[in-house]
């Protein structure tokens, strides 16, 4: 009766004790053999309770033990191996054999620091592709669930913004990074206008396994979130989004004219040439015109100091043919 009552406790105070790799891959019983014979020095008296409570300290609530059991996929089979390893041998060892708190101490803490140098050596990939998505096939497992855990990310991935113009087609994918099961079900939502991941904006707009949406022709009702869901039976994986923003065509017009027209002005409000040269090429074309201009001017200029000096030689020609005459009168 005693005995059942001890294992009834033992029981209990396990359970509430906090997950870790130990409890993960020990049995109850197999920690009920291995802590029958644990003897407090100070009382002298045998106690169980302090043994699980010890179990829990170097084992349960050691960060360092949990951190090494998060392996890859497929690795926990070899954590178990190792822990066996370490705890077994003291099974044997102290099964139904009295021994002192302080032989506890030291032979648990040299399996828990053993199985901590043994775990971390497995390898660590988890295979998680952010930003978004369940991803069971990244996982990593965790000693205090005792299950691989997914990747944790949200299942909502940013929202991706399309710009069109009106009348013309548009094609969304519902691109995953990730493995999907081969039974999956694709949902489309549609919320108009608004740009929004809520849920309750949405209306469903096509069922199926197409990831695949397309609009043939754009209009201004079809601006607004689209939503792309992936469920594989019950379990959703992943929501894609895009914001599809419309340009009307009429305003798209009026938009390149107004362009056309500021590009074609010159700073003083000279139009640009019709051909469409930018205003460096323009300036460098007037070149060879404005050095024409220049060698005309010269050339003028040249001609018209000629000209002042030829009718100054004449001028004074005059003169002297005048006194000569004059000279010649007098005699």
């Amino acid at each position: 009766m005693q005995t059942s009552a001890l294992r009834l406790v033992c029981v209990s105070l396990l359970l509430c004790l906090s997950q870790s790799c130990y409890q993960c891959f020990v049995d109850v019983e197999d920690s009920l053999r291995l802590c029958w014979g644990h003897v407090l020095t100070e009382y002298n008296v045998r106690n169980v309770d302090a043994c699980f409570e010890k179990l829990d300290r170097i084992f349960n609530n050691n960060e360092t033990v949990i951190e090494a059991g998060r392996v890859g996929k497929g690795y926990d089979i070899q954590l178990k191996e190792i822990l066996d390893a370490e705890v077994l041998p003291l099974l044997e060892e102290f099964d139904q054999k009295l021994n002192n708190d302080t032989v506890y101490e030291q032979r648990l803490q040299t399996a828990a620091d053993n199985f901590i140098s043994a775990a971390s050596k497995l390898p660590r990939v988890s295979g998680c592709i952010p930003p978004c998505g369940f991803q069971s096939a990244g996982a990593v497992y965790d000693c205090v669930t005792c299950q691989y855990d997914s990747c944790e990310f949200p299942l909502d991935c940013p929202v991706e913004e399309i710009k069109v113009m009106e009348n013309s087609r548009i094609r969304m994918w519902c691109d995953v990074p990730f493995a999907l099961p081969t039974d999956i079900e694709v949902i489309w939502r549609f919320a108009e206008e608004v740009e929004t991941q809520q849920l309750d904006h949405f209306k469903e707009v096509t069922v199926g396994v197409d990831r695949l949406y397309s609009i043939p022709s754009v209009t201004l009702k079809h601006q607004g979130t689209y939503q792309c869901e992936v469920y594989s039976g019950q379990l959703s994986f992943i929501r894609v989004y895009y914001y599809v923003s419309v340009t009307p065509q009429i305003v798209a017009g009026h938009t390149e004219l107004q362009e056309t027209f500021d590009l074609s002005l010159l700073p003083g409000g000279q139009f640009f040439p019709a051909s469409g040269d930018s205003p460096r090429s323009f300036l460098a074309s007037l070149l060879p015109l404005l050095a024409a201009c220049l060698t005309a001017l010269l050339l003028l200029l040249c001609l018209s100091l000629g000209v002042l000096h030829w009718l100054s030689i004449q001028e004074q020609s005059h003169a002297e043919e005048t006194h000569q005459a004059e000279d010649l009168g007098l005699f």
